[in-house]
């Protein structure tokens, strides 16, 4: 760990300060751990105006800890915090307040964790607000609990492209940073000024599907654990749980899209050898594609990715998160599935309609439901509990129609 500074309808309301000139500018977190934080701002009015190689704003002023902090750079870390300890701050540009928030450091060591999962989210549409809002509300309701929501997981499809023109094709895919504003920080300001949003990439997060790639802005203005932007990597929370997040697409930042998943890729030379490590009670894997769904439109990545269940199964893998399908799903945890339940939440934005039911039992998914949602996740010691919430009632069935039980409940042997 680092120990150094260095179309849309009512949108959430958090109260930035505009600069001299009325650009708005974002802050967030960068980077969060028990003992320490990194801050990061910008604009989203250009190309280049927010994330790691933007081009300075000026002498910032930071605010936290009863500390006065002045840097250059467009981020901080701010070292030598309490475990578990909420820290106001204010960033200041001159004499103008450009952003402020609270942070709450991550425990040291604990049996208790609550995080958010959302897939498929950045359309700048009304449902990907108005999920914003009930991911707001809940992070309200448990924010001076002794459980709060601690980071929020995507698994891909983070900046859709806007279709337009008589012959198709994608406009203001994410490459540029002033196709961001609607579609990411507009929507999630005040969480993302609160805890890390931990990205995975989807097809729709570089050259597989988008001509115009977004993939080196993914990297550029995300969050990443330790601030190191990596297409894959892991992250540890206290002594609890290890996060895997995976890149399951054909995305490439040179060339024609190819797999970069397959056996005899780096990425999955670096699983196995990660995979291998001591690691704590749950190792919690979460990427775009997944190998268990019913559709209706996308077919099971299984094939592709029957590697990585094996490294799963073998590892003691209980639970994966995936999205791409745009609804939810989980499926059964049996022999076909190594006995792991992969759950999809791909509808944080975009969604499918389309009944799945008679394909359920064939694709080994026990619940199914058509609503826009994200996922609450909460890891009481042995038990997870897995919620997913919307702005209007959730009906997740089973294969014959009757009613899922919720919360879907996880347990360790």
């Amino acid at each position: 760990m680092r120990r150094h500074f260095g179309y849309r309808v009512l949108p959430l309301v958090f109260v930035f300060a505009l600069g001299a000139d009325a650009q708005k500018f974002y802050t967030y977190v960068d980077d969060l751990g028990p003992d320490y934080v990194e801050l990061a701002w910008g604009t989203t009015d250009g190309v280049n105006t927010i994330g790691r190689s933007a081009p300075s704003r000026g002498e910032a002023t930071v605010h936290i800890a009863g500390r006065t902090l002045v840097t250059k750079a467009n981020s901080i870390t701010v070292a030598d915090l309490a475990p578990d300890h909420d820290y106001s701050y204010t960033v200041s540009l001159g004499t103008q307040t450009i952003g402020q928030g609270e942070v709450r450091t991550w425990a040291a060591k604990s049996q208790k964790l609550v995080f958010f999962v959302i897939g498929d989210f950045g359309t700048g549409q009304a449902p990907q607000y108005k999920i914003a809002r009930v991911m707001w509300d809940e992070f309200q309701r448990r924010a001076k609990t002794d459980n709060p929501v601690r980071f929020i997981l995507s698994v891909g499809d983070n900046i859709y492209g806007d279709i337009a023109g008589v012959f198709g094709g994608f406009f203001h895919t994410g490459a540029d940073d002033s196709d961001w504003t609607n579609k990411f920080f507009e929507p999630y300001q005040p969480l993302i000024a609160r805890v890390p949003f931990f990205p995975t990439l989807g097809n729709h997060d570089g050259n597989e599907t988008e001509k115009r790639a977004d993939l080196a802005a993914i990297l550029d203005n995300f969050p990443y654990p330790e601030d190191k932007p990596a297409r894959y990597y892991k992250f540890t929370y206290g002594d609890l749980a290890e996060f895997f997040g995976l890149d399951s697409t054909k995305n490439t930042e040179t060339g024609p899209p190819r797999p970069v998943y397959l056996e005899q890729s780096e990425e999955f030379q670096w699983m196995q050898i990660e995979f291998a490590k001591p690691h704590p009670l749950w190792v919690i894997p979460f990427f775009h594609h997944p190998p268990f769904t019913a559709g209706p439109l996308h077919a099971a990545s299984y094939d592709q990715l029957k590697h990585w269940v094996r490294l799963f199964a073998a590892s003691g893998v209980k639970v994966v998160f995936n999205g791409h399908e745009h609804n939810f799903q989980v499926s059964e945890a049996n022999d076909k599935t190594s006995g792991i339940h992969f759950i999809i939440s791909g509808a944080g934005g975009e969604l499918r309609t389309g009944d799945v039911r008679k394909k359920m039992k064939h694709s080994n998914i026990l619940g199914w439901a058509q609503e826009n949602h994200f996922l609450v996740v909460e890891i009481d010691g042995e038990t997870m509990r897995v919620t997913p919430l919307s702005f209007e009632p959730m009906h997740v069935v089973s294969s014959d129609g009757s009613p899922v039980s919720l919360p879907i409940t996880i347990t360790q042997p």
